[in-house]
C-alpha cells in the first residue's frame, strides 16, 4: 500500500487514542521501525493488556476454535487467549503476512469484534501491523474487504523521536553520539540481498551487544557486532567514529589544523568516517547562495578546499566522495563551492608542490 500521508512514531499514540478506541487500525511501516513496541506501549498507557497474535504463525482454527456439542448443537469455542472477560488490546502483528484463509478468519473479529458466538468485551481495541511489499519483507496482498475494514496509518522513521526514546531507555552512549552526528544512518532501506541493514531495532541490538561485552569490549568484537546488525557502510562509519572516541581524533581538530587526515591503511575506516562527516559539515554549514556567505564561512570554505587537496593526495577516491553530487540520500553541496573547488584546486596543488 502506498502512503499518501505518514506520521512519526511520537505521533502514533495520539492517533491510536482517538481512532483505535472506535475503529480497528492497521499500522504500516518498515521492518525494525518499532511498530510492535509502540502498540504495546500504547496498550499499557490506557491500562489494557496487550494480547499479540502473529499472523505468520496462525492457522484459521487458531482463531475460530474447535467445535463442541452443547445441548445437541455444535458450537465453535474460540481459544482462551482471545476469549477473555475483561477488555484488552488485540494486536494482530504481521497480519498482512498471514495466509489468505487466516486473513479471512479475521474479518468478523476486525469489523464486528466478534468471532463465532464470542464478542470482544466493551472497551477492547483491535490494532494490526505489518510491513510493506516494497520492504522486501514477507507480505501478502490484502483483499479489498480486509483493507476496507481498517483505518490505515503509515509510519516513517524519525531521528528526533528515536533519540528522545533512546535517551531514557539506556541505549549505549556511543550509539547516541554517533546517531546525533549521522542522523541519516538511523535507518536504511531493506536490501534485496540477505544482509544486515540499519533500523532503530538494529541499533538497539547493537547497543545490547556492546553492553553485554562490557566497557572493555575489543575492536574485533565491536566490528563483529556492527557488521552483524548494520548496513555495511553504516557499520564502517560507526567503527571509524569509535576510533575518534577512543583516540580523541575528531574532525574539528583537522579543520583547525591541529591534526591531519589519517593516512595509514589500518585507519581506512577512520578516514571514511571523517570524510563522511566532512561532507555533512560542508552541506550543513555552507549556504546555497554565495551572497549569504559570511567572512567566517568564507574562511571555512577556503580551508575546506585545502583539506580536499590534502585528502586527494592520500586517496583520490575519498576526495571524490566529498564532492560527488549523485550519492543517494546525501545532502547536495552548494554549486558555488563546487565551482570554486574545481577552479582553485589546481592552484592549491601547485602551491603544495
Amino acid at each position: 500500500m502506498q502512503a499518501a500521508h505518514t506520521i512519526t512514531p511520537a505521533a502514533l499514540p495520539d492517533v491510536l487514542l482517538h481512532t483505535a478506541l472506535v475503529r480497528p487500525v492497521f499500522v504500516w511501516g518498515a521492518p525494525g521501525i518499532g511498530k510492535s513496541s509502540l502498540v504495546r506501549d500504547f496498550a499499557a498507557s490506557i491500562g489494557l493488556e496487550c494480547v499479540s497474535l502473529l499472523g505468520t504463525q496462525l492457522a484459521p482454527e487458531d482463531l475460530i476454535g474447535v467445535p463442541q456439542v452443547v445441548a445437541g448443537r455444535s458450537r465453535f469455542c474460540p481459544p482462551e487467549q482471545i476469549a477473555r472477560d475483561e477488555p484488552y488490546c488485540l494486536f494482530l502483528d504481521e497480519l498482512n503476512a498471514a495466509s489468505p484463509d487466516v486473513q479471512k478468519a479475521f474479518y468478523s473479529l476486525i469489523l464486528d469484534r466478534r468471532i463465532g458466538s464470542y464478542t470482544l468485551p466493551a472497551g477492547s481495541v483491535v490494532i494490526g501491523a505489518g510491513n510493506r511489499a516494497s520492504d522486501n519483507a514477507l507480505a501478502r496482498p490484502m483483499s479489498s474487504a480486509l483493507i476496507n475494514r481498517l483505518v490505515h496509518v503509515h509510519l516513517r522513521a524519525s531521528v528526533d523521536d528515536w533519540l528522545g526514546w533512546a535517551g531514557v531507555n539506556g541505549i549505549h552512549p556511543w550509539i547516541l553520539e554517533h546517531i546525533r552526528a549521522r542522523p541519516d544512518h538511523l535507518w536504511s532501506a531493506p536490501p534485496k540481498t540477505e544482509e544486515a541493514f540499519s533500523t532503530p531495532r538494529a541499533w538497539h541490538m547493537l547497543s545490547d551487544g556492546l553492553y553485554s561485552f562490557g566497557p572493555d569490549v575489543g575492536d574485533e568484537h565491536v566490528r563483529l557486532l556492527a557488521h552483524g546488525t548494520l548496513t555495511p557502510t553504516h557499520a564502517a562509519a560507526f567503527l571509524g567514529f569509535l576510533k575518534t572516541v577512543r583516540n580523541a581524533y575528531g574532525l574539528d581538530a583537522i579543520l583547525k589544523g591541529d591534526a591531519r587526515w589519517p593516512a595509514a591503511p589500518a585507519d581506512r575506516d577512520l578516514l571514511y568516517f571523517l570524510v563522511e562527516s566532512f561532507r555533512a559539515r560542508l552541506a550543513k554549514d555552507l549556504p546555497a547562495d554565495r551572497r549569504h556567505v559570511s567572512p567566517a564561512l568564507r574562511d571555512f570554505a577556503f580551508r575546506a578546499k585545502g583539506l580536499l587537496t590534502e585528502l586527494a593526495e592520500i586517496s583520490l577516491e575519498m576526495a571524490q566522495l566529498v564532492i560527488a553530487d549523485d550519492r543517494e540520500g546525501a545532502e547536495p553541496l552548494p554549486a558555488w563551492f563546487l565551482l570554486e573547488a574545481a577552479r582553485d584546486l589546481p592552484r592549491l596543488v601547485g602551491a603544495r608542490r
